[in-house]
């Protein structure tokens, strides 16, 4: 008999330190995508009091202006007044980047034309039943929860708040592994001085957390805002923010492994973010045609060589077929070679930016590419 448990997700604000991170790095990506759509991005960005450091390798035809792209991303997230933690237009920015090493260049762009893998590496992809986008329910209501929180500041219903913050979402399940419950709700917010706890608290369980986890909610629920009673110094002045340190975050919230591989900053040669979107891709549409009620799905590759040195598939013994037969599907129907990951997904565009806070995964939006089902009836189809 299986017991009852509790899983925990958490996730964070866009205006978090290491989301600021995660967000500068895209938009490079982005703007060196947008000028010439074959660029080889790795670029890291680290922030601290009123400055951030950009770091990392870029080869493309194009000119990005990387302390302009930091100044607007922080302006877009709301970081407006030096007290925030930082302020836009007066923060200092450090550069230093290079051109891609030529050793992992010749392993990408192979004398046969065909992509080679941008490093070695391990990834994850998973997907499960708990909720409409088949994802995790812990992360997917920590991730609502501080979307919510960014609505309400930038819509100024508290106007009080500032861009900081973080979510932690404990759901209980049954015996069959069925979510029942939410067992604990915590959410912290930077604010403005001078707002009382009491108020806070009411302000964000009315405006924010009712909204997103009313139907979880029942008399045990315990909820804590702001547990150590004040978040008024926020932002880098407060934490140090860096590229790729949310990286459950980013996924699956710990439900799921992690091959350990961020994807922030990365043109989609490297497989820590192309290999990850397939696995997702895959696990999807395997739950999404039926063949199983959980699925995470390994990839792992060696640079410079196209092919995944291997797959393997895990239903958790909720498959209607056997695992090897969805194995060989796999192989068979879905992109596993990174230029054809790259084709397949359309991963040459200048998209990752709203990829950097929120999640990658369980996203309704078309250029999310790897949240399509478009392979369920060719699944179905080979089963019958």
């Amino acid at each position: 008999m299986r017991r009852k448990k509790i899983l925990t997700s958490e996730s964070v604000t866009e205006g978090h330190p290491d989301k600021v991170c995660d967000q500068i790095s895209d938009a490079i990506l982005d703007d060196a995508l947008r000028q010439d759509k074959f660029s080889r991005v790795a670029v890291e960005a680290a922030t601290k009091n009123g400055g951030v450091l950009v770091f990392g390798e870029m080869t493309t035809k194009g000119y990005v202006d990387v302390p302009h792209i930091v100044r607007q991303v922080l302006k877009e997230i709301g970081y407006t007044r030096a007290e925030y933690g930082i302020e836009w237009e007066t923060c200092s920015v450090w550069v230093q980047i290079t051109e891609q090493s030529p050793d992992i260049s010749i392993g990408v762009s192979r004398e046969d034309g065909v992509i080679g893998a941008g490093d070695q590496g391990i990834m994850y992809g998973y997907a499960c039943r708990e909720t409409k986008e088949l994802m995790p329910l812990p992360i997917m209501l920590a991730h609502k929860l501080v979307k919510r929180l960014a609505h309400v500041r930038k819509e100024k219903i508290l106007p009080y708040l500032r861009p900081d913050g973080k979510s932690q979402v404990s759901i209980e399940y049954d015996e069959e592994d069925k979510p029942l419950r939410a067992h604990a709700i915590v959410l912290s917010t930077q604010h403005d001085p001078g707002v009382s706890k009491d108020k806070i608290r009411e302000d964000i369980i009315k405006e924010v957390i009712e909204p997103v986890c009313k139907e979880w909610i029942d008399e045990d629920t315990s909820i804590y805002v702001n547990p150590t009673g004040s978040f008024v110094r926020g932002g880098p002045y407060a934490d140090a923010g860096l590229t790729g340190r949310k990286i459950m975050v980013d996924t699956y919230g710990g439900v799921a492994r992690h091959g350990g591989g961020a994807f922030s900053g990365k043109d989609p040669t490297k497989v820590d973010r192309s290999g990850a979107y397939v696995a997702r891709y895959i696990a999807k549409n395997v739950v999404a045609a039926g063949l199983a009620e959980k699925c995470e799905v390994q990839l792992a590759y060696a640079i410079g060589v196209p092919d995944p040195i291997s797959l393997t598939i895990e239903c958790f013994d909720t498959n209607k077929v056997p695992v090897e037969k969805i194995e060989e599907l796999v192989w068979h129907y879905f992109p596993l070679r990174p230029g054809d990951i790259i084709e397949t997904l359309d991963l040459r565009r200048p998209i990752f930016k709203k990829t950097a806070a929120y999640g990658h995964f369980g996203r309704e939006d078309p250029d999310f590419t790897w949240e399509k089902t478009d392979k369920v009836p060719l699944l179905k189809k080979a089963l019958r």
